[in-house]
């Protein structure tokens, strides 16, 4: 029990202790914990006092870092809360967000955009982004049923089909919209604002609201089928709702920042060595650690070095090796 509220405390304290750590680094200026304390204080009108921060400083901490930390946390915990649910109703450890074609279809409706500036980005990546999955469940459909392995299967056929079409783009686009359409398959934080995270944040917390709300019954599908209508669930209802919810938190992140590859897939394993696989408390674990590790590659990959690299090759960098890491020390164990 008492290990269990450290679990827990650890989970609220984490993401705000990396907050605002995130908060005071960056690659124009850092700043001490005191002063930004006291510049909150100052903000909030707890404080009167007359020294505040120099220069450019409150413009960086709250017109650039702040939105960035924000869209960074929320990006993260979709991707992970996606990549649980999906592995919960699909029985399958290896099934992450982009195995419905979300991915390459977001990604062709944002090079799409880009080369052809009919609507915004934003919008164009999240509506391909359906519509791959839309494809994905319709190519699987085999009369009143639909196999999990067929809509694999379907995903895998429906993103190599964008991933081709994205192909054509590039191969079409100048040297300047072919330099902005590889950003943004890499990941792109570097552009956050809080016109995105405006845009991001309502689909995104509908979906992990309706996600948390049905998190007991991801167990449940976790059984089987046959398990979950013995005790009055309509399974395929269910799996329904859980994957629009997961489609929609993740088109709205990677409509926002782009690709990153292997996130949502990596996280789930951890949350469940750390908490086990009992959904409904794994559920907040993917929130927690997955937007904290993403806000900890962030900052890694704007501080390490004076250029920024995009986050989709650190999240590939640092998700690989810890990916066979684990599996070769047995620690992903999907029956336990």
């Amino acid at each position: 029990m008492i290990k269990s509220v450290k679990k827990g405390a650890l989970l609220i304290l984490l993401p705000i202790i990396l907050l605002c750590i995130s908060l005071i680094i960056g690659s124009s200026q850092n700043i001490g914990f005191g002063e930004l304390f006291h510049h909150i204080a100052l903000e909030l009108g707890i404080s009167k006092d007359d020294v505040v921060l120099q220069g450019s400083l409150p413009t960086i901490l709250w017109q650039v870092r702040l939105p960035r930390i924000i869209l960074t946390f929320l990006v993260g915990a979709s991707l992970a809360s996606s990549g649980g649910v999906l592995q919960a109703v699909f029985r399958n450890p290896i099934v992450d967000p982009f195995t419905l074609g979300i991915s390459s279809g977001s990604a062709f409706g944002a090079a799409l955009a880009m080369l052809f500036p009919v609507m915004a980005v934003n919008t164009s990546a999240f509506i391909f982004g359906v519509i791959a999955v839309a494809v994905t469940y319709l190519v699987s459909c085999a009369g009143a049923k639909t196999s999990i392995v067929s809509m694999v299967l379907a995903g895998m056929i429906v993103s190599g089909v964008f991933t081709a079409l994205l192909t054509v783009l590039q191969y079409l686009s100048d040297p300047y919209k072919l330099q902005a359409i590889i950003q943004w398959t890499m990941g792109n934080l570097h552009t956050a604002s809080w016109q995105k995270v405006h845009t991001a944040i309502f689909p995104v917390l509908i979906g992990l609201f309706i996600i948390i709300i049905l998190r007991w019954k991801l167990n449940l599908l976790a059984l089987g089928d046959q398990e979950a209508m013995a005790v009055g669930v309509n399974p395929t209802v269910l799996k329904l709702i859980l994957m629009a919810a997961a489609t929609m938190i993740t088109a709205s992140s990677v409509a926002a920042v782009g690709v990153i590859s292997l996130f949502g897939l990596i996280v789930p394993h951890i949350s469940r060595m750390i908490f086990g696989p009992n959904n409904s408390i794994t559920v907040w674990a993917n929130i927690s650690i997955g937007g904290t590790f993403l806000l900890l590659i962030d900052d890694f990959s704007r501080t390490a070095m004076p250029f920024e690299i995009p986050i989709g090759v650190f999240t590939m960098i640092i998700g690989a090796p810890v990916f066979i890491y684990l599996m070769r020390r047995n620690a992903i164990n999907w029956n336990s």
